[in-house]
């Protein structure tokens, strides 16, 4: 079966030193082709792609050339991180399924039923009953069906079928439609003045609309020509969130003080987020730089005593099961991710448990040498 990766599942699109670089010497000495210029790692890109910040999964790839990487890794991560990517419409999101079951074909070039009933898995028998009124093949789990036959017009009135808008045909016989399927243009006038409109708007500021005007939305939405004297396509612009509302324009004053009175458990640390629970479980690097792009911008760092020769600090869950990993490393995946998604500061909350000055100092060692200008060590000028 053909297989796709949505980008919306696309968590981070690593270039360089974050990547995950092949270990084992003979494959590094396959890819390390010294007919190429430039790093290993410069030229690897990782896809670091999941359902969610825990299932997660890495796709690697090697470039011929360091600036290719770097481009790739950075335009996927635009696209992933893009907001109206993350907050698509209704319509976009069927139009996603769509292209994806247009694309997943078998050997004879045909859309497979078994995709679609996978694809609208809710109801196996309501999926039957809307293939079947589309007149498609719906009976037997190796039937198929032809790419010509399954346009997005029949696919719309697929749709239909499986998710039927009682609500739709309300209005539709509120406003004076009764038996017709469509609006006209008085009647969709009528509708968003007298049902959509907010009745608290200044009608001098914020007139109502006119027919004509709503004639304009009838032709710029409505995909059949026939009936734009009739009718009203929905799209993304109906969505709830208008799309000025997907962007933080400013920060709130009174939100980030919050955190730093927040107390210590009013926030869920990284290495606590596993599938096993809070008292076992293995900890995870990769777990920090998904909150840190996922948005969280206050991190707890439980910080214990390394009990190696080399004396490294670690950070885990005390007095649990859970598995120890690296303060150093730690650090440096919040360096890398601390950024990508929001320019909003951080705060680190150290629960430190770390009983050795030596230790202690590598400690702060760390967080200057990786953090570098990031890190803020005098009050700001402005504030003093």
């Amino acid at each position: 079966d053909t297989d796709l990766l949505d980008i919306a599942y696309i968590k981070d699109a690593r270039n360089g030193k974050c990547t995950k670089t092949p270990k084992e010497a003979k494959l590094r000495e396959l890819l390390d082709v010294s007919t190429l210029a430039g790093k290993m790692e410069n030229r690897m890109l990782t896809v670091v792609s999941g359902p969610d910040m825990v299932n997660i999964t890495y796709l690697n790839f090697m470039a011929f050339t360091e600036d290719t990487a770097k481009e790739w890794a950075e335009e996927l991560f635009n696209l992933a991180s893009n907001l109206f990517v993350q907050n698509m419409s209704r319509e976009d999101c069927l139009e996603k399924v769509y292209t994806r079951m247009k694309l997943q074909l078998n050997p004879e070039g045909r859309i497979p039923v078994k995709n679609i009933f996978r694809m609208f898995s809710a109801d196996r028998k309501r999926v039957e009953t809307a293939l079947e009124n589309c007149n498609l093949p719906s009976g037997r789990q190796n039937d198929s069906i032809p790419q010509e036959d399954f346009t997005p017009e029949v696919y719309n009135m697929f749709l239909s079928n499986i998710c039927p808008r009682t609500e739709l045909d309300h209005i539709f016989s509120d406003v004076g439609a009764k038996s017709r399927p469509y609006l006209n243009v008085e009647q969709m006038t009528e509708f968003i003045n007298n049902k959509q409109r907010d009745p608290r708007l200044n009608e001098i500021l914020y007139p109502p609309l006119k027919p004509e005007q709503v004639q304009v939305l009838v032709d710029k939405y409505e995909p059949n020509a026939s009936l734009a004297q009739k009718a009203l396509k929905v799209t993304g612009r109906n969505g709830v969130p208008g799309n000025g509302m997907l962007e933080v324009c400013q920060i709130s004053v009174e939100g980030f003080a919050r955190y730093l009175s927040g107390e210590e458990n009013s926030i869920i640390p990284p290495e606590k987020l596993d599938q096993t629970g809070q008292l076992a479980g293995n900890s995870s690097v990769e777990m920090y730089k998904q909150v840190l792009l996922s948005g969280c911008r206050c991190i707890e760092l439980d910080c214990w005593k390394g009990r190696t020769t080399e004396e490294e600090p670690v950070i885990t869950h005390g007095f649990t099961m859970t598995t120890e990993i690296s303060f150093k490393e730690v650090i440096e995946a919040i360096a890398e991710c601390a950024f990508k998604t929001s320019p909003f500061p951080i705060i680190l909350s150290f629960e430190n448990h770390v009983d050795s000055p030596k230790q202690q100092a590598k400690m702060a060692e760390y967080c200057r040498s990786i953090f570098g200008d990031a890190l803020l060590t005098d009050p700001l000028e402005k504030y003093l």
